[in-house]
């Protein structure tokens, strides 16, 4: 179940939210004035958001390496874009 909370609870229930976030893995969402503001996450649900991605880019970054090719921005969002519509019409 979502934990919605307002901006306001960050300062005036800092600890609750903590151990909120901190023993259900589940990030806390707060809001401002009654719309979305920001996330709360421990860093352990941060690093298991970004760790892969991190990984990714350093492998990237190795085949970039040994490889000679070079594509300019437009053909590699070309590429990233046929691999998109190939996913969906999946």
């Amino acid at each position: 179940m979502l934990n919605i909370r307002p901006v306001s609870d960050l300062r005036n229930k800092f600890p609750e939210i903590e151990q909120t976030v901190l023993q259900s893995g589940e990030p806390v969402f707060l809001t401002k004035n009654g719309y979305g503001s920001m996330v709360l996450l421990s860093l352990e649900q941060y690093a298991g958001l970004t760790d892969p991605v991190e990984r990714a880019l350093d492998q990237a970054d190795r085949a970039a390496e040994l490889s000679g090719a070079r594509l300019s921005a437009d053909e590699v969002f070309a590429r990233v874009r046929r691999r998109v519509h190939e996913r969906e019409d999946v």
